[in-house]
């Protein structure tokens, strides 16, 4: 088995990649990932107008538009050839999980968790209370979610390419009925919801300070 990383950075050189939850398999687009914009990046980008962090940046397109629209922004993500990709194209990139210790901490405007990314560690509730503690008074998450299904849930999914599979991870899986709950229990409050280009997303903004340890 090889681990979920590797196998996601050796398809940003363009191999096919896959990803199997139970007996379904579907195709992840990563090679749209590498895009300079995908359909309905626009209105999460329109949303970042301060300090951002792009969480789980991957080849770093949405850092990269962020810091072409004279906005300070940094991608971290936890895959060296994600983070090799994103800074050959001029983005600013940490090799970093979103858990450790981080830049700015407490003094972000926005986190980005685009492309599913509010699914990171199997766990959004506590992937938002990280995110509410890097956050400033009043800054947000803007995130994509998924259209289908009425709660959250959180499968063990393995990566797959031509000959090579991965060894299983969680991964988190938030709809739009979800969210509001969600947003609650973690110090949010959702102030927005829209469609753009079939892709379902939304802004969850801070509502009460909470103490930054360490700070």
């Amino acid at each position: 088995m090889t681990a979920a990383m590797d196998l996601y950075g050796l398809c940003l050189g363009g191999d096919r990649l896959w990803a199997e939850i139970g007996t379904l398999r579907h195709e992840v687009p990563v090679r749209h990932w590498r895009r300079e914009e995908m359909p309905g990046d626009r209105p999460l980008l329109e949303r970042c107008d301060g300090p951002t962090l792009d969480v789980g940046c991957g080849p770093g397109r949405l850092t990269v538009a962020l810091t072409s629209r004279g906005r300070p922004a940094l991608g971290i993500d936890i895959s060296p050839a994600a983070v090799e990709l994103a800074r050959s194209r001029g983005a600013s990139v940490l090799r970093r999980d979103v858990f450790e210790r981080l830049p700015r901490e407490g003094h972000w405007r926005h986190i980005l968790l685009a492309d599913g990314n509010i699914g990171i560690g199997g766990d959004p509730v506590r992937l938002l209370d990280r995110c509410r503690r890097l956050l400033s008074d009043g800054g947000s998450v803007v995130l994509d979610l998924a259209a289908e299904g009425h709660s959250i849930r959180t499968d063990q999914v393995r990566l797959f390419t031509e000959g090579q599979a991965s060894e299983p991870f969680p991964w988190s899986r938030v709809p739009v009925a979800a969210l509001e709950p969600l947003a609650a229990c973690t110090g949010f409050e959702v102030t927005g919801v829209w469609r753009a280009a079939r892709r379902w997303q939304a802004e969850l903004r801070t509502t009460r300070r909470w103490e930054v340890p360490g700070a």
